[in-house]
C-alpha cells in the first residue's frame, strides 16, 4: 500500500469537518431517526442511490429534503403518481412549427439530488425511465445523450408494498439502489420531542452548509480508505453465501430464489468505506461491513415461495448468513 492507514486517517479527519455541520442542520428539522440520517450520509459519500421504505408520516420525505437543502446543489422533487409518464422525468423533444425544428426540454432528472417521492406509486414504464440515469449518470432524449452533473443521486421513498395503490419495483431498478432503508416509528421520548418542537406556522429553516466541491472531495477520500484482503474476502463470502448457502453450512437453498448480484459486492465495500469515513477511520473493519450488510442486501436477496409460506423475509435469511459467515 503506497499510503499508510494513518495518513489516510488524517486526511479523513481534515476532509470530514463538514459532516458535523451537516448533521446539525438536519437535527434542526429531524428528531431522532439517527439510523436513517447516517445511511443517507453513507449514500452521499459512497455515490450511491438510496431507497427508503416506511409507512406514511415517518419523515422520509422531510429527511431527504432537509439533506438536499443543507447541500449547496440543485434539488428536484418528483412526485410519482399512476398517471406519470417517462417524459415527465427525463424530458422530451418539443416541435417548433415556426422553424420546423425540435428543441430539447429537460426534465427534473437533470439535478444533483433527486427526490423520487413515493416511487412505487407509478407503473413499471416510468420506473424503467430511471434505469439509464441511475446506472450510467446520463439520459437519452431522442438521438441525443446528456451527461448528468455530479454529484448525482436518487433518494427515493416508498410505502410498503402491501399498501393500496402501490406497484412492485422492477428488479433491475431495485438493484441499482445501493441501500434500502427500513424506517420505523420514533420512540416515546422522540415523539414527545416532535410534538414540543413542531410549529406548523414557523418551520425551521435549513441553510446550505456544504458545497458540491466538498462532497466530491470527500468521495475521493472515501475511495482511498484502505480495505485489506481479509475484509475483502469477508465481503465476497457474504455475497457468495446468498447464492450458495450450502457451502457455508446453511440449509437455505430452497428459501432463496435469487442471490445478490455482483453490484452487492461493489456496494458493500463502498458503503463500508463511507461508514469508516463517518467514523473518522482510515481503514475498513469487518464490523463496518456487517453494519451496512443488511441495507445493501435486503433488496437483493429474493426469497422463494417456500420462504413466503414460512413467513420468512429476506432480512431473516440475511441474518442467518451474517451469523454463519466467519468474521475475520
Amino acid at each position: 500500500m503506497s499510503v499508510s492507514v494513518e495518513t489516510i486517517r488524517r486526511t479523513v479527519e481534515s476532509q470530514s469537518q463538514f459532516v458535523g455541520r451537516l448533521r446539525d442542520q438536519i437535527a434542526r428539522v429531524i428528531v431522532g431517526q439517527q439510523y436513517m440520517v447516517d445511511r443517507l450520509l453513507v449514500g452521499v459519500l459512497a455515490n450511491g442511490h438510496v431507497l427508503i421504505e416506511g409507512v406514511p408520516g415517518l419523515a422520509k420525505t422531510t429527511a431527504v429534503k432537509t439533506l438536499a437543502f443543507a447541500i449547496d446543489c440543485n434539488f428536484a422533487r418528483i412526485q410519482f403518481t399512476p398517471d406519470l409518464l417517462p417524459a415527465d422525468l427525463i424530458g422530451t423533444l418539443i416541435y417548433n412549427p415556426k422553424d420546423g425544428q425540435f428543441t430539447t426540454r429537460k426534465g427534473p432528472i437533470f439535478g444533483n439530488i433527486i427526490l423520487a417521492d413515493e416511487v412505487n406509486r407509478a407503473p413499471a414504464k416510468v420506473q424503467s425511465a430511471l434505469l439509464e440515469a441511475m446506472q450510467e449518470r446520463q439520459v437519452t432524449i431522442g438521438k441525443e445523450t446528456f451527461l448528468l452533473e455530479e454529484p448525482f443521486m436518487v433518494l427515493a421513498t416508498q410505502n410498503p408494498i402491501e399498501q393500496e395503490g402501490t406497484y412492485p419495483l422492477p428488479e433491475a431498478q431495485v438493484d441499482r439502489f445501493m441501500l434500502k432503508l427500513k424506517v420505523t416509528y420514533p420512540t416515546r421520548t422522540e415523539e414527545r420531542e416532535i410534538m414540543d418542537r413542531v410549529d406548523l406556522l414557523h418551520e425551521p429553516r435549513v441553510r446550505p452548509v456544504v458545497t458540491r466541491q466538498e462532497i466530491l472531495r470527500a468521495r475521493e477520500v472515501v475511495n482511498q480508505i484502505y480495505v485489506d484482503d481479509k475484509a475483502k474476502n469477508y465481503i465476497v463470502d457474504i455475497v457468495q453465501a446468498t447464492r450458495n448457502p450450502d457451502k457455508f453450512g446453511l440449509k437455505l437453498n430452497q428459501l432463496i430464489e435469487y442471490g445478490a448480484s455482483p453490484r452487492a459486492t461493489i456496494y458493500l465495500q463502498q458503503a463500508a468505506r463511507a461508514l469508516a469515513f463517518l467514523q473518522g477511520e482510515g481503514n475498513v473493519f469487518p464490523n463496518d461491513v456487517k453494519q451496512v450488510a443488511m441495507d445493501v442486501l435486503r433488496h437483493r436477496v429474493i426469497v422463494s415461495y417456500e420462504a413466503e409460506a414460512e413467513n420468512l423475509t429476506s432480512e431473516d435469511i440475511i441474518r442467518q448468513i451474517l451469523d454463519a459467515v466467519p468474521v475475520p
